[in-house]
């Protein structure tokens, strides 16, 4: 990609991000204690991220992915931003957050910052099943978006990942969404189109 004035779209942020990403997971001899894989190769974009923890706080966090520029400097920047945040911390790091710090993306591009927390939670996720933890930071992060039958982002993604709806049907055979006011149902095709990429079902 060109990045003289005329054609580089994105900020001097983005481009450094980039050209020099931070923290890449570039060798064999890296062990995570949590690792979290998201997104599709068949779709262009895939995510794996790794981590230590020291006292409930990230104390590396590596990643590999395979994307555009913006998947590369937003994972690069999270990559930054998540080093030293408790898992709590972590865990609430949001795709506007991400953003912010790069100093914005076009909004074509913005869904690339959407994989780089997924994969982080994804990794907490693993790393708290792998100490037999719960998870208390979930709640925290849900939305509702069903609010006639009180179903959450956290729900659908939840059934998006493990499987259990691989289709819209299937989605709401089993959470009954949009079947009394219906103002939802936009909203959960959006989730549910979102998650299968993410997820890669």
């Amino acid at each position: 990609m060109s990045t003289n004035n005329s054609a580089w779209v994105y900020t001097d942020t983005v481009k450094e991000h980039f050209m020099h990403p931070k923290n890449i997971w570039d060798d064999d001899t890296y062990q995570p204690e949590g690792e979290g894989l998201v997104g599709s190769m068949a779709c262009g974009d895939q995510m794996k991220v790794g981590i230590t923890v020291k006292d409930d706080k990230i104390e590396t966090l590596k990643w590999q992915t395979y994307g555009c520029a913006s998947a590369i400097a937003s994972t690069s920047m999270m990559s930054e931003i998540a080093i030293g945040m408790t898992l709590e911390e972590a865990y609430n790091l949001t795709p506007a957050m991400i953003t912010e710090k790069l100093g914005g993306l076009p909004q074509h591009k913005f869904h690339c910052s959407v994989l780089g927390d997924k994969a982080l939670r994804a990794a907490i996720d693993d790393y708290l099943e792998k100490n037999n933890r719960e998870n208390p930071f979930r709640k925290n992060v849900a939305k509702i978006i069903c609010e006639c039958k009180g179903i959450t982002d956290q729900r659908i993604e939840d059934l998006v990942k493990n499987k259990e709806a691989t289709t819209l049907d299937e989605l709401r055979d089993i959470t009954q969404f949009g079947t009394v006011c219906g103002k939802c149902r936009f909203k959960v095709q959006q989730l549910f189109d979102e998650y299968k990429h993410i997820y890669n079902v």
